[in-house]
């Protein structure tokens, strides 16, 4: 590994105000128990940009300055005096989401109930950086050979496979409302596991066609066509076994309540951004499980990542732009735009 120089380039939320400042930094120091991260790869997620535009969410949230990003992957330059297991050199990927270690379900294994999280680039230090620095516990290393743009996406990959195999898919028919990245990755992970037909719905027809593209049995844009349609195509006559809600529409949620069969049940990781009104009774009656999904299972999740690349699962094309690192401005527009998958930075 090369030598660590004293100051890195990092994306920073300088100043309570919208905009980014690509600057240098000091890279950051690290704990007996943390690990330095040489950052290859990141991908820019729906929070960055909030960060960026500096929203309502964002002026409650983050205190400035802030390195800010939390998806990335890169290779391990320097360890803590007391991490064991680990090796200088090693690709990695970071959950990005800090937990306290202490609260009832830390410490019955739950991590991902942590009543403590912290984000990686929301609370703590982030990645969009030359080097990050993370806990050891929050390493996860690529033992088998992927991509590093693939590795850096790793963190919305976890949040589409949590919800996509909250409930089995095997045999079952599958609407995933939302054709954003997420929503498309949970799509191709509902068809992996064995889905019978998988359709999405979604406002932008050009998000909707990489959606065929990538496996989605059918495809439906709400604004000129329904999914009783797509049902009535395909020969179903009951309704839909699982639902996935990536959208954070309460339109959409309310349009796969409708269309679920008795007995249904619905992975909800869409945030809708105010409240939302349902018929409960439609649930109720139709005895409809309903279950909030947030981030990812520790470190349950990254397994399942991992075999679902290695039995053959193949997500780089959700990957549709790739920017340097300085070109930061051109590459939160096409995020911003809609109009495609998972942009990507690369920084080494």
């Amino acid at each position: 590994m090369p030598e660590i120089p004293a100051t890195m380039r990092a994306l920073v939320k300088e100043s309570p105000a919208p905009g980014l400042s690509f600057v240098e930094v000091p890279v950051p120091a690290i704990g007996p128990n943390d690990v330095l991260v040489r950052v290859r790869s990141t991908g820019i997620c729906g929070t960055d940009l909030h960060i960026a535009s500096w929203d309502d969410w964002a002026q409650r949230t983050i205190r400035t300055p802030l390195v800010i990003g939390h998806e990335f992957s890169g290779v391990i330059a320097a360890l803590g005096p007391a991490v064991e297991g680990l090796e200088v050199g090693q690709l990695v990927s970071g959950e990005g989401h800090v937990v306290c270690g202490q609260c009832r379900n830390c410490r019955a294994g739950r991590r991902h109930l942590c009543v403590r999280t912290q984000g990686i680039g929301v609370q703590l230090p982030g990645a969009f950086a030359d080097y990050v620095a993370i806990p050891a516990s929050n390493v996860w290393v690529h033992r088998h050979p992927v991509d590093v743009d693939v590795a850096a996406i790793f963190d919305p990959f976890g949040n589409a496979v949590h919800t996509a195999l909250q409930f089995p898919c095997l045999g079952e028919d599958v609407l995933v409302s939302g054709a954003g990245p997420i929503g498309i990755m949970a799509a191709m992970v509902a068809r992996h596991a064995g889905a019978r037909f998988v359709v999405v719905t979604d406002l932008s027809d050009e998000r909707l066609a990489l959606a065929s593209r990538l496996g989605a049995t059918r495809t439906v844009n709400v604004s000129s066509a329904t999914v009783a349609d797509a049902q009535r195509d395909l020969g179903m006559t009951e309704g839909f076994d699982v639902g996935l809600e990536m959208s954070g529409s309460p339109a959409a949620l309310r349009d796969m309540i409708a269309n679920m069969t008795h007995g249904g049940r619905i992975a909800m990781l869409g945030i809708p951004s105010g409240e939302t009104t349902l018929d409960l009774s439609a649930l109720v009656f139709g005895m409809i499980t309903l279950k909030g999904i947030y981030g990812r299972e520790m470190y349950e999740t990254w397994y399942a990542m991992s075999v679902l690349l290695q039995s053959g699962l193949d997500i780089s094309g959700i990957i549709t732009d790739r920017f340097d690192a300085a070109d930061h401005e051109e590459a939160f527009a096409a995020a911003r735009s809609g109009h495609g998958g998972k942009v990507i930075l690369h920084w080494s």
